[in-house]
């Protein structure tokens, strides 16, 4: 791996640590509030409402609902015996392929209590109900136990119904649901389809089955549930969605023979009280209500919806409600978290980020949505959370530590332009003072003069470079500082600045440049739409570098060589003398300076002694491009 690519992969890993361990610590505390059921609420309510946002289905003709109301004759609020068993007996003759009695009758409802028994007794597809939870009532008398089901429901903690219990143990044994009763009896008896055996393998862990379908069990923690009891076996109520779901003929309209007989005949007929003022009312918010404000479902019609899911799964493949195992369901949490950090990470404004959030929120709902639809009950609540959470809370921690990264950068970028004035002009003055303190072999009377000339001359750069960083800060860095209050535009074309560079730098007084006779310069025009401004400013920094080396120390120079030119795709900044120069193997602060600044630009440096006399310091670089995405 090339070692500017491995470094950006680090510095990548770097930024990515800023937000990912908080990020992650966001998702554990959801994983946990979700884990201690503070926000099964939510997700209950959800649910509810994507159930509810479905598109409407068909009218569900293979049920009937007999209702009875507060318009028919009722004593006591019930109907009487004479009367049910009159309404029997003619739904009978319709040849429905079972019938469901909602209504409890463990006691006479006079008169005509002896006609309702011969009734019960002579109609064989007729289903009683009965009360195991939590009190019983007895289901009607000399009924075998295929011929009777139970009606209860299991409310969840905010009162309203979402699960179907259609097996629950009791002390007399398992008893079976009204629902599953009569599912069981149609499905049995369907001309159209062979072999739809019921299969109750609950006692093994597994769940009911009719033929190749099986109704997924609900467990403690399915879907947006938390340690939910779930004795016996229940599923989830796959309600069936639109404003008219089942067909429903009152007792008048039967009595008065106001409907029609082919409705009835080889359908599951369900008789139950419709009257309001009844009891037998079940909260849900996962149905549209036929009313303006939201009221309770009758009884029967809950029946009605128990059954329909169960028959319309085994003869339509209707989807039931199905949920992930818990390692899935929290890997989904997890990846959302994880995309909103990734959403912090890579959004490059908070508006964008907002923006981002808000698209993907959208999308989540959406997919949870169309899962739903498909039969799959996702968490939803957490995942939003952890997704908005990670994605709008980190953005400001992402750019929290961007700012401070830009202002240490801004704060060494200071640090390397403020040295590099000083090293290129009162440092040198300085070296030219202690030189000369260390070197020369002057009377102290001479020498005297010379150093109060040269701290002069120090105290004037000193102060130069204090009055330009006053005018122009190094953060404002279109401008390069050369002493004697010259200062350059970087902004100029390269090859005009580098010229005022070589000419500043030889009207300096510097011993060696005493004795050059022959000066060659050459600076080419260049195409430089591709270099930065602090990418010009090092390429000035190193010719002034260069040949204040060549000032200082190539002792014996008659001949100085500057040129940048282009030559074979490379351009080359050169500088080469013919002096005795210092040869050292430690390498200073401006050579590891230009080191870097050939590394930025994709090219060399090389400052070698020739063969005889002389050095050669040269810098080069491609002319291609492919140096420019790196500056």
């Amino acid at each position: 791996m090339q070692p500017g690519l491995w470094k950006i992969i680090k510095e990548e890993i770097r930024i990515w640590r800023v937000g990912v361990f908080p990020g992650i610590i966001v998702i554990a505390l959801v994983i946990i509030a979700r884990l201690s059921g503070s926000m099964q609420s939510l997700e209950w309510l959800a649910f509810d409402s994507f159930l509810r946002l479905r598109p409407e289905e068909p009218i569900d003709e293979r049920i009937i609902i007999v209702g009875i109301d507060r318009d028919d004759r009722l004593i006591d609020s019930s109907i009487s015996d004479k009367d049910l068993a009159a309404l029997l007996w003619k739904l009978h003759k319709c040849q429905p392929r079972v019938i469901g009695l909602d209504i409890y009758r463990n006691f006479p409802v006079n008169p005509g209590h002896t006609e309702l028994l011969t009734a019960f007794k002579n109609i064989k597809n007729l289903i009683v109900i009965e009360k195991v939870l939590p009190k019983q009532i007895a289901p009607p008398p000399n009924f075998s136990g295929e011929k009777i089901g139970f009606n209860d429901q299991i409310m969840d903690a905010d009162g309203k119904l979402r699960r179907s219990l259609l097996i629950t143990p009791t002390s007399q044994g398992e008893k079976l649901s009204l629902s599953l009763r009569l599912a069981e009896v149609y499905l049995a008896h369907d001309l159209d389809h062979e072999n739809i055996i019921y299969k109750n393998s609950s006692s093994n862990g597994t769940t009911i089955q009719f033929g190749n379908i099986a109704l997924p069990k609900v467990f403690p923690n399915s879907g947006g549930y938390i340690r939910t009891d779930v004795t016996g076996v229940q599923v989830l109520l796959n309600f069936r969605s639109g404003r008219k779901r089942f067909r429903t003929i009152s007792l008048n309209d039967i009595k008065n023979n106001k409907f029609n007989s082919q409705w009835l005949r080889d359908r599951i007929v369900i008789i139950g009280i419709t009257s309001p003022s009844r009891q037998d009312l079940i909260t849900t918010s996962a149905i549209t209500s036929n009313h303006s404000l939201k009221r309770p479902i009758n009884g029967v019609e809950i029946q009605a919806h128990a059954v329909s899911q169960i028959v319309s799964a085994v003869l339509d493949d209707r989807p039931l409600l199905n949920t992930w195992s818990d390692e899935w369901e929290y890997l989904w949490i997890f990846a959302w978290g994880f995309l909103g950090i990734a959403i912090a990470r890579l959004s490059k404004s908070p508006l964008a980020n907002i923006i981002i959030v808000i698209t993907t929120t959208s999308s989540l709902l959406v997919s949870c949505y169309f899962l739903l639809t498909w039969g799959w009950w996702v968490p939803i609540i957490p995942t939003i959370i952890v997704l908005t959470l990670n994605g709008i809370e980190l953005t400001a921690l992402y750019q929290c530590d961007k700012a401070l990264r830009s202002g240490i950068k801004a704060r060494q970028d200071i640090i390397e332009r403020t040295f590099e004035t000083i090293h290129n002009g009162p440092l040198q003055s300085l070296a030219k003072v202690l030189k000369m303190v260390k070197y020369e072999d002057l009377p102290i009377k001479e020498l005297l003069p010379e150093l109060e000339k040269e701290l002069e001359k120090l105290n004037h750069e000193l102060r130069g470079i204090y009055d330009f960083l006053q005018r122009e800060p190094p953060t404002q860095d279109s401008s390069l500082y050369l002493g004697n209050t010259l200062v350059l535009n970087l902004q100029d074309p390269l090859h005009e600045i580098l010229y005022q560079v070589y000419s500043h730098t030889l009207a300096r007084d510097f011993p060696c440049f005493r004795t050059i006779k022959v000066k060659i310069r050459t600076f080419e025009p260049i195409d430089e739409r591709y270099l930065s401004i602090e990418q010009k400013q090092g390429l000035c920094r190193f010719l002034e570098e260069a040949l204040c080396n060549v000032g200082k120390h190539a002792i014996g120079v008659t001949r100085l060589e500057v040129t940048c030119f282009a030559s074979e795709g490379w351009y080359t900044l050169s500088i080469i003398d013919d002096g005795f120069g210092v040869n050292s193997s430690r390498e200073g602060r401006g050579t590891q300076q230009f080191r870097n600044l050939a590394k930025q630009l994709k090219g060399k440096f090389q400052r070698v002694p020739l063969s005889s006399r002389g050095t050669i310091c040269e810098l080069s670089w491609p002319i291609t491009k492919c140096w420019y995405f790196n500056k």
